[in-house]
């Protein structure tokens, strides 16, 4: 019965077909060739993160754009557990992210489906909103791959690139943001071949967050 329970709370954020992405990831509208397009091989997955330190919440639906930028189709959450600090994350719907915050030295230590990709992307939208101290998102960051379970050794070599060469992403976020940018999709695209550049173009296109 906790288990089933636990699914339930991590299932909340929609029905439909729960999968992992990551830097390789295909358009939602493709699902049908993923590796967890099998309902089986979803609930394979998510077992193991039933008794998480953490919690984690939201299947990671997501979208991309031709040019390896992605967007949310759900909400994500992420909120901290026993000897965890940190502030409860609700990722909206329509996030635009690429992932840019994780220095690009580690891309190759990770799988392109890997556990990483739900708490990097909660610790992009930190590092876009910017609503609390960067170290606090990075501590995020790490929490969430503890809850996600990846192994110690690339989770700490991680946080501590993170820490050391993050600075530029949060100044660079927060450059974008003056000049006008936003990463909240009011509409998602129909289209496959459209860029983010193009798409962020439309008037209308996007809000703040």
């Amino acid at each position: 019965m906790k288990t089933e329970s636990s699914r339930r709370h991590l299932l909340q954020g929609g029905s439909g077909l729960l999968i992992a992405l990551g830097f390789g990831a295909l358009p939602v509208a493709t699902r049908a060739e993923e590796p967890y397009s099998d309902p089986a091989a979803a609930e394979r997955w998510l077992l193991p993160l039933l008794d998480a330190p953490g919690a984690v919440a939201g299947g990671l639906h997501m979208g991309r754009f031709r040019d390896r930028v992605y967007y949310l189709d759900k909400e994500i959450k992420w909120s901290p557990g026993p000897g965890q600090e940190g502030p409860t994350v609700v990722v909206p719907a329509g996030f635009v992210t690429d992932l840019a915050s994780i220095p690009r030295v580690f891309w190759s230590l990770l799988p392109t489906d890997g556990a990483y990709t739900f708490p990097a992307i909660v610790h992009d939208y930190l590092y876009w909103v910017q609503r609390y101290p960067r170290e606090v998102a990075d501590s995020v960051f790490r929490y969430g791959m503890d809850d996600m379970k990846v192994s110690s050794t690339v989770s700490k070599s991680i946080y501590a690139a993170v820490r050391a060469g993050g600075g530029s992403a949060w100044t660079n976020n927060a450059k974008l943001k003056q000049s006008g940018e936003m990463r909240l999709l009011r509409e998602f695209p129909n289209d496959p071949t459209i860029s983010w550049n193009d798409w962020k173009q439309r008037k209308g296109c996007c809000a703040v967050i």
